[in-house]
């Protein structure tokens, strides 16, 4: 495997904006051995349903990790065996630790560590999150941290990668770097 031509690669748009079918087709196309670090958790009826849709999509070819908190860790211990790997999504992670009762301290320490931990591993990495900050000021005090909090990591995560890809409508735009 060549890892000289690593490449960070953040993907980010809106709900059902196509920003994971992205993801996977991108990775598909250009990496042999992927590992998929699955943030979400099967809390209910529905979230249980939608993981089962999404190992669908992915098919055989990639090796799954659900970490909900620990994705630096989790990078961290990975071996080099795989060329990618594609953490789903940034969103669903700043949600878990601030529902495990982490400040936002806590958290932008996190996604610093991430930061610097996605520029030090041989892998290239795909990262998917929302952008929850185009729409309305939320109602509620935890609303708005939530999106004040992923604003801040969002823009962690886009300083450190090479390409930034926003997906509108299924399509993609690339609005830094390039895609090979």
């Amino acid at each position: 495997m060549d890892f000289t031509l690593k490449e960070i690669i953040f993907v980010i748009g809106g709900c059902r904006s196509g920003k994971s079918s992205f993801a996977l087709d991108y990775a598909n196309k250009h990496f042999g051995q992927k590992v998929f670090l699955a943030t979400s958790q099967a809390l209910d009826d529905e979230m249980k349903e939608r993981i089962l849709r999404h190992r669908e999509t992915r098919g055989p070819d990639w090796k799954t990790i659900e970490e909900p908190t620990k994705i630096t860790e989790t990078l961290a211990s990975l071996k080099t065996n795989y060329e990618v790997i594609l953490i789903d999504c940034l969103t669903l992670w700043v949600s878990n630790l601030l529902m495990h009762g982490e400040t936002e301290e806590q958290i932008l320490s996190r996604a610093e560590a991430l930061a610097e931990s996605m520029q030090k591993i041989p892998q290239s990495i795909i990262v998917v999150s929302n952008e929850v900050g185009a729409g309305i000021v939320p109602e509620n005090k935890m609303a708005r941290e939530f999106r004040d909090i992923i604003g801040i990591v969002n823009q962690r995560v886009a300083a450190c990668s090479d390409t930034v890809v926003l997906t509108v409508a299924g399509l993609p735009l690339v609005i830094k770097g390039k895609l090979k």
